[in-house]
């Protein structure tokens, strides 16, 4: 027989890390902010193809010489192939710059693209971006209510909170640029990390019909334990396929693959320790899952 590991034995020293690393994450969010991409304050975009191996280092001097030290640099798909971002207003920006770059450059350089994001389509970007999260939190909310029970919502939207919240806030501590795939990796891992959740609460659920004389917590750790095995082999096989995209997927899918190991290793941890340890604070109970019954309407005609 498998041995029950005693998760909840811990369960308040884990609530307090948890409300730590929250509470740490909103103060950088609220002091250093998310360092937001072109997706969302708008600027130029500037794509060039060299013959030969391109020299970033060498573009990036260009560029501080100039005045615009604060561009990114980085290749597109081949070394031959370089991507210019910079923060502008002036929709003339990106041809300027590319010019610029083929003048002062020797080397046989052609320019692809030249792209304009304008602060207005960025501000829409990101208010659509973030009408989208909580769009999703309260469709979670909704369909784990009806799926299972309130107190079992109320538990996996916290968790999902605080995954959330500690993503964001390791961007915005370390001034990780926050984009579009960024913001659809944050998207992925509140599915990721509902997933794990549900496994467990279903497992939960289940046992709690079945171990009618069992203390709650004793159900969870039992359930967990039970499920402990399909969690840890899910996310460590996710991490292993976005540590090869973290390493090997090049920069334009670099803060993707960021934000989904954060958000798969903070996840499967609040899967295991927070998610059932709220429904112990919450004081689940049996008759929580009783559906409540329908009274039927009694014909008093003669």
């Amino acid at each position: 027989m498998r041995k029950t590991i005693n998760f909840l034995r811990l369960r308040k020293m884990f609530f307090v890390v948890a409300v730590a690393l929250m509470l740490a994450s909103i103060g950088s969010l609220a002091v250093k902010q998310l360092n937001l991409g072109l997706d969302f304050t708008g600027g130029a975009l500037v794509e060039l193809n060299y013959s030969e191996a391109a020299d970033l280092e060498a573009i990036r001097a260009t560029l501080r010489e100039n005045g615009w030290g604060d561009a990114v640099v980085q290749n597109f798909g081949a070394s031959t192939d370089v991507l210019i971002r910079l923060p502008s207003d002036d929709p003339n920006l990106g041809n300027q710059v590319a010019q610029m770059i083929k003048t002062a450059d020797g080397s046989d350089v052609s320019v692809k693209r030249v792209e304009f994001i304008g602060p207005q389509v960025g501000e829409e970007l990101r208010d659509q971006g973030g009408l989208g999260m909580l769009v999703a939190i309260g469709g979670i909310l909704l369909y784990v209510s009806l799926r299972f029970q309130m107190k079992f919502a109320v538990a996996a939207i916290l968790a999902l909170v605080h995954d959330v919240i500690f993503t964001l806030g390791v961007f915005s501590f370390f001034k990780i640029s926050f984009d579009l795939t960024v913001l659809a990796a944050v998207l992925a891992v509140i599915g990721y990390s509902l997933n794990d959740t549900i496994v467990v609460f279903d497992r939960i659920r289940e046992n709690m019909r079945l171990m009618r004389q069992t203390e709650l917590t004793d159900i969870i750790n039992i359930s967990t334990t039970q499920t402990l095995g399909r969690t840890l082999a899910t996310s460590f096989s996710t991490i292993l396929v976005l540590l090869a995209l973290f390493w090997f997927g090049g920069e334009n899918i670099h803060g993707f693959a960021t934000a989904l190991l954060i958000g798969v290793g903070v996840g499967t941890y609040s899967s295991i320790y927070i998610a059932g340890g709220l429904l112990v604070t919450m004081k689940l109970t049996r008759d929580d899952l009783i559906p409540p019954q329908v009274e039927e309407a009694v014909d008093d005609r003669p």
